[in-house]
């Protein structure tokens, strides 16, 4: 920068000066504490302060009281305070527009378009902000409408009529107000002196205030830049800017970062983002964490954290630094609460991800939003709110009628109310009834938020614990914005959807910043200004940092160049690289002991991920050798940590679990050394537990059974323990919907139908043949409508209902196209058989035939069963022992008095074959696969086996024989039971 190269750094005589003193020089090189300095050598003159953020006032005023023993005079605070202090005094900030307030007059303004503009008609809260962002930039800009193109500057003139209308003011014509005051009014400022660090991009609106004060008293700035280095790139400007208006009151402060930083870290801070970095040794300062997926990186961090606090480090002292919270908030507060560290994460909070917040949207949206599922508007969102604490019903009631509901598959919110009261017997919702009653949405929100915090916490205490605290900082930020849009009811009563919108946006601060006893998380921009021993800087991912430019959907680069160049409004913004670049450099500053470099080496999926450029930018500063020995990694197949490494007894009785597969003796010493041997008893028999039934009265039950179902006995021949949890203990889902045996439920409905309509239907047809099948499929149309309507009996919309007919019925016409070109002359002759038949004495099957088709001209038939799936053949039924198809013709033939001629599997749906088993010979049903044909006496072999292995399996069952004994001795891999019954799987 040509204004700094050769100043010489002696401080000037600042008391007797009118005008800009510039101070600049890298990290640690003493900028901050020469403001300081001078700040209170002015405290007679009532100086102002200025800070980058309000959470920095207090900080400040501390250091600056431990400094000079007591503060009697001055004022700190941000841009913010001295232009609400500058401006007119009906301008000022009692008079200010909220937030909220303002982005639903920007969403009027949009609504009040003409249509000409191309986001116009796109009316969602994203263009709101979108527009409200763009807006701000031009207000800081200082650019008015007639600077502006079309159709934009028609929605800034909009916005400021409908701003102008409620008589109020917003941040822009605040600013405005207060620079036309300072350069106008000679009463503005009374020569008390100005000083100002912590920012790098100046506004226009900012510049002109500093301008406009150089002319009237003195101002000292501090910036942090260094002439020709890249990591300062982004400065440049305001750099330069700053130092022609200091006209050569510029003092340049060498590095002094060797004084105040471990050697590692001061040799990064000279060398990063250099040409050609000179490489260093490594002294333990710097090190680096790689980890897979973003749990385990932050996990990770959690632990080197928690090693920190217990060497000694308080843990405020300790600092995570992110490119963006959103990202993390969720994560981090799971990795770092797994291992009892507290956190505090140092910014806004979207209400929608609290508690409070998701209940309280989730109610409004249930009793305010219009339309169906596809209106989002649905039982969810109603038990949503009734699950939390803030609803004021007990849990067990609501999960009681939750679960009613969802077994009967209701879903709108007009069936949810509905069964919701006639299951309840008429006993009221308060919150629900209030946010569904008369009255003005703003004035029914109010009250609906107390009535949720007492429900939740009572009125008897006074509640003090940190999730309590939650709630009440989310209570006062919905009251806050609740109160901006009543405000704008004079103008039009802010709507259903205006709320609603509005607490989507609406932001809740964390836990103080600077937080006694809890590890900082912040994003970039605020650890600009904060210092700790420890700092871990998180991200350094190829895609997370540096961060992808977001460019506005209001102003482009062209525009925003026009205007600079024309104007003067200062809207160009240096590349994101650069800025990240600064801002990582500024990071990587922060720590005074340790600095920690933090990336996900691979994605939670465990496909790799590119380091970051700053990552490798770092490394290339210092030893490779250096670099590889302090870098800690964790692999994605690295679910427990060596068992001195531990850093929680959970933790430690996870990584002795694992030493007792290679090394069982040890892993036995290490329990009975620390009193964890019946814990690890248990870990090593979670998959060796037997499922042998031992209860006498389940064996009881299971003795006195009169019948067995034949399709239980096929599956306890394919696994007993799969038998056992399928068909003894039963698990299922709570939500009923359309699933395959719903769907089979029906087919079958609309079969028997079909075949018992079909001889009345079309006079003389017995089958489908080519000459029917016209009207066959009509037929068939009219049957799954009727099977639907009487099958179903659960809530389902109209377009699930058309879905599943028109799949049915695809399925069913295949089915038929099939059957009119069939070889066999057998016709169907009975639907759906029921039996009970003896195997032999106290052993009884039962079941149901789904059709047996016969020879019009003998006592001859075949079993058909239909099957959703691929169908069985012959060699399938013996290989596998299947019992369904040899059992149901040893009942047609020893029970129902007809010469079993084979049974078939008739897939329906998907074009497959017709498989089984057949008895072959000179009469033999033609028109089967040639291999499901087998001789006469196998055939009977066949039948005679299945008795024989259904008697033993119901011997096994009585005797509560279950084992884990899949068929083939592996679990097939579409088998999902494995969890209940304890089958350790590769």
């Amino acid at each position: 920068m040509a204004g700094c190269a050769g100043v010489s750094p002696a401080q000037p005589d600042y008391h007797a000066s009118v005008g800009l003193s510039l101070v600049v020089g890298p990290a640690h090189a003493g900028k901050v504490a020469l403001l300081f300095e001078r700040y209170l050598g002015l405290l007679d003159r009532d100086p102002w302060l200025i800070v980058p953020t309000q959470a920095d006032v207090e900080v400040v005023e501390r250091e600056l009281v431990v400094r000079s023993g007591a503060l009697l005079a001055g004022t700190i605070g941000t841009f913010d305070r001295l232009f609400e202090f500058l401006a007119p005094g009906d301008a000022r900030g009692d008079g200010l527009i909220g937030e909220t307030a303002r982005t639903m007059l920007i969403r009027r303004a949009i609504a009040a378009g003409d249509g000409s503009a191309p986001w116009s008609s796109m009316r969602f809260p994203g263009y709101a902000i979108s527009l409200a962002g763009a807006l701000a930039e031009l207000e800081a800009g200082l650019v008015e409408p007639e600077m502006l193109d079309e159709p934009l500057a028609g929605l800034v003139r909009e916005y400021r009529s409908q701003l102008n209308a409620t008589g109020r003011r917003d941040r822009g014509s605040l600013r405005r107000g207060a620079i036309d005051r300072l350069t106008g009014d000679l009463d503005a400022w009374h020569g008390s002196p100005v000083l100002a660090y912590g920012f790098e991009d100046l506004t226009t609106a900012e510049w002109r205030l500093l301008e406009a004060l150089a002319a009237r008293t003195e101002v000292h700035v501090s910036l942090p830049y260094e002439p020709s280095r890249a990591a300062y790139a982004s400065l440049e400007r305001t750099a330069t800017d700053l130092a022609a208006l200091a006209k050569g009151d510029v003092v340049e402060l060498p590095p002094a970062g060797p004084q105040h930083l471990p050697a590692s870290i001061a040799h990064l801070e000279r060398q990063l983002f250099t040409d050609d970095p000179v490489r260093a040794g490594l002294d333990g300062s710097v090190r680096f964490l790689e980890a897979a997926g973003q749990r385990a990186t932050l996990e990770l961090v959690a632990e080197e954290a928690l090693a920190l606090i217990r060497s000694g480090v308080s843990p405020e002292r300790i600092g995570v630094i992110c490119p963006s919270l959103d990202g993390v908030r969720a994560t981090a507060r799971a990795a770092f609460g797994a291992l009892g560290v507290p956190i505090a994460i140092e910014g806004a909070e979207p209400l929608r991800g609290t508690p409070f917040g998701q209940s309280l949207i989730a109610l409004l949206r249930f009793a305010w939003s219009t339309g169906g599922t596809s209106g989002g508007r649905e039982r969810g969102h109603l038990y949503a709110h009734l699950r939390s604490p803030y609803s004021g019903v007990a849990r067990r009631d609501v999960d009681w009628v939750e679960g009613k509901l969802r077994g009967r598959g209701v879903r709108t919110a007009e069936r949810t109310l509905e069964v919701t009261t006639e299951l309840r017997a008429g006993r009221p919702l308060p919150t629900v009834a209030l946010a569904m009653g008369e009255g003005s949405p703003t004035a029914v929100a109010r009250e609906l938020i107390d009535v949720m915090i007492r429900a939740a916490h009572g009125t008897e205490r006074v509640p003090a614990t940190s999730a309590a605290l939650q709630d009440l900082r989310a209570r006062e930020a919905v009251a806050r914005a609740i109160d901006e849009l009543a405000e704008l009811e004079v103008g039009g009563t802010a709507s259903r959807g205006d709320v609603i919108n509005a607490l989507e946006r609406v932001a809740v601060r964390d836990a103080a910043p600077r937080s006694p006893g809890r590890v900082a998380i912040v994003d970039l921009m605020r650890a600009r200004t904060r210092r700790f021993e420890a700092v871990f800087v998180v991200g350094l991912e190829q895609g997370s940092l540096p961060r992808r430019e977001r460019p506005s959907t209001f102003l482009d680069e062209d525009a925003r160049k026009r205007l600079d160049e024309t104007r003067g409004a200062r809207l160009q913004r240096p590349d994101a690289a650069s800025r990240d670049r600064y801002l990582f450099v500024t990071a990587c500053t922060r720590a005074t002991r340790r600095l920690t470099l933090v990336r996900q080496a691979a994605s939670e999926d465990g496909s790799p991920r590119e380091p970051s450029p700053f990552w490798e930018a770092v490394c290339a500063v210092f030893d490779e050798d250096d670099v590889r020995r302090h870098t800690t990694r964790r692999a994605l197949s690295s679910i427990t940590r060596e068992l001195e490494m531990a850093p929680t007894e959970r933790e430690r009785l996870r990584a002795l679990a694992a030493l007792s597969t290679i090394d069982p003796e040890g892993a036995t010493a290490l329990a009975l050394a620390n009193g964890w041997d019946r814990k690890l008893r248990r870990a090593r028999s979670a998959f060796e537990r037997s499922n042998r039934i031992t209860s006498e009265r389940a064996l009881a039950l299971l003795g006195g059974r009169e019948a067995w179902s034949v399709s239980e006995l096929e599956r306890m021949g394919s696994c007993s323990a799969a038998w056992f949890f399928e068909r003894y203990l039963r698990p299922a889902t709570i939500d009923r919907s359309i699933d395959r045996m719903l769907r089979g439920s029906v087919l079958h409905v609309a079969l028997q139908r079909f075949y018992q309509a079909l001889p009345s239907a079309i006079p003389g047809a017995e089958r489908v043949t080519a000459d029917n099948l016209e009207p066959a499929l009509e037929l068939m149309r009219e049957c799954v409508t009727r099977a639907i309507e009487t099958g179903v009996r659960i809530d389902v919309d109209e377009l699930e209902r058309r879905e599943l007919e028109a799949g049915l019925y695809r399925d069913l016409e295949q089915l038929l196209r099939a059957a009119a070109t069939s070889e066999s002359t057998f016709v169907p002759r009975k639907l759906e058989v029921p039996f009970r038949f003896e195997l032999e004495p106290g052993v009884r099957v039962s079941g149901k035939i789904d059709r047996i088709d016969g020879d019009p001209m003998s006592a001859r038939g075949i079993v058909v069963d239909y099957k959703s799936g691929r169908a069985s053949s012959a060699a399938d039924i013996e290989r596998d022992d299947l019992l369904q198809i040899p059992l149901y013709m040893l009942v047609l033939r020893d029970h129902l008095g007809l010469e079993a001629m084979g049974g078939v599997y008739v897939p329906v749906g998907g074009m497959r074959k017709i498989r089984g088993m057949l008895l072959d010979g000179e009469e033999r049903v033609p028109g089967f696969v040639a291999a499901d044909y087998v001789e006469p006496e196998h055939f009977d072999d066949v039948i005679e086996e299945a008795r024989t292995t259904a008697v033993a399996l119901v011997e096994r069952i009585k005797r509560g024989d279950i084992t884990h004994d899949p068929h083939g001795g592996e679990c097939p891999s579409w088998c999902d039971l494995w969890r209940m019954c304890r089958k350790a799987r590769p």
